[in-house]
């Protein structure tokens, strides 16, 4: 009876190591709000004159709405314009042609797609057995990811200068 009580134990887990929940475990398992979903926004201001605004847009985009992308744009030095321009900027014209005097594959979106998820395939089969929920994109890409230490030590090895790095001690 206690072999039997045993087996089925074995079994539960076994069963419930098995479920694959995707690589990602982003589960909020706390109570409370998931500060994550708060979307901070732009401050509100008065225009100049309240007869010069646009007409409202119900569903559409607001003046005081995050803008990601123009933000992260403006924040690296560019100018936020240029996410409506259709075309290369002349000022990057040099730089889209040194990096793409190679080739440049149309579907390199699909090919990097289509191999990520067969390194994944290869990668994961031993780490969708766990007894405790765990983040396996960790697991699958471990050997993939870089020692920031090693590399910044190897870095100031060949004199170059990592001026972010805090200096190093002896």
């Amino acid at each position: 009876m206690a072999s039997f009580r045993i087996s089925l134990v074995v079994v539960a887990l076994f069963a419930a190591g098995c479920s694959n929940q995707g690589l990602r475990d982003l589960r909020n398992n706390g109570a409370g709000p998931d500060e994550f979903m708060i979307m901070p926004v732009k401050p509100l201001e008065a225009p100049a004159s309240f007869a010069e605004l646009p007409p409202p847009t119900p569903g559409g985009t607001n003046r005081t709405d995050p803008q990601p992308k123009a933000d992260a744009i403006v924040a690296l030095g560019g100018s936020a314009a240029a996410l409506n321009d259709q075309g290369v900027p002349s000022a990057d014209a040099g730089l889209v042609s040194h990096v793409s005097r190679n080739g440049v594959p149309q579907n390199i979106r699909q090919t990097l797609a289509q191999e990520d998820a067969e390194f994944r395939q290869r990668r994961g089969r031993l780490t969708q057995f766990r007894l405790f929920r765990t983040d396996r994109y960790n697991q699958v890409y471990r050997r993939e990811t870089l020692n920031p230490f090693d590399v910044e030590r190897q870095a100031r090895s060949q004199g170059i200068p990592t001026p972010s790095a805090p200096p190093e001690f002896q």
